[in-house]
């Protein structure tokens, strides 16, 4: 069975989430693949997983906006959540501020927000990025909006476990401070990861394939996950799943 690009890292990411360890898994705004993991992985652990999508009223519980959701966090009530930025160096530093030398930036984004916090607070990160190039993986960010690595005398419960790009799987070693090569996508090899990356990292003697979504993964996504995303995204679940999303109904005056 073929599939999209965009359908191999929603398996990619749902096979990180179902784990007996991760009980809810928050995902923040614009990031439909993460979203449309988050349900396939609550789908096909029986929903034993809760997920909260901080992006309309589909799937999100929260009223309050991101104040409950750094509340539920703090209080040590998500287990997993997603974070990317402009850059991303081998330290698991983020920027999401912008590139060029602060303040004085070439090129400014919309910012930090409370990736710094979530990052201290949430205990499986999932760094999520899927261009994977030098722009992006770079030996050091030009601005840190969130820290990978803390010293001894910080206290902190949250940080990366995972890379996710559409060239490969990473994990995070906070002991050595240093990502490890899992595994290479289908159609992508170790040099070309090498090639597309600005800072170094171990790489195992022999370098798995990742694994392509299996049949029935595709149908469940396709078939249960695509009508739930594209109440949250329906552009992205028009150009993935071909589905449009629910009509309005008539507008109350």
């Amino acid at each position: 069975m073929t599939y999209k690009p965009q359908e191999f890292l929603i398996s990619v990411l749902t096979n990180l989430l179902n784990q007996p360890h991760i009980g809810h898994v928050a995902v923040g705004a614009a990031s439909p693949i993460p979203g449309a993991a988050a349900l396939l992985a609550q789908k096909r652990g029986g929903d034993r997983l809760a997920v909260t999508i901080i992006h309309g009223n589909a799937h999100n519980a929260f009223t309050d906006g991101g104040r409950e959701l750094f509340d539920c966090a703090g209080q040590g009530r998500i287990d997993a959540f997603f974070l990317g930025g402009v850059q991303i160096d081998g330290q698991a530093n983020i920027n999401l501020l912008g590139t060029g030398n602060y303040p004085s930036l070439e090129r400014r984004f919309a910012g930090s927000f409370g990736s710094a916090y979530m990052y201290f607070v949430v205990p499986n990160v999932i760094l999520f990025r899927p261009e994977h190039s030098r722009r992006v993986f770079v030996e050091k960010v030009d601005f840190i909006s969130a820290p990978g690595l803390s010293g001894p005398d910080v206290q902190r419960r949250g940080g990366p476990k995972a890379l996710v790009t559409e060239l490969c799987l990473m994990s995070f070693d906070a002991v050595v401070g240093k990502f490890r090569l899992e595994s290479v996508h289908p159609g992508h090899s170790v040099e070309e990861v090498l090639d597309n990356t600005g800072f170094a990292f171990d790489v195992p003697e022999q370098v798995p394939q990742t694994a392509a979504p299996s049949e029935a993964l595709l149908r469940d996504l396709r078939s249960l996950i695509g009508p739930e995303i594209a109440k949250t995204y329906p552009e992205f679940a028009a150009q993935v799943f071909a589905i449009s999303a629910p009509a309005k109904g008539p507008e109350i005056i």
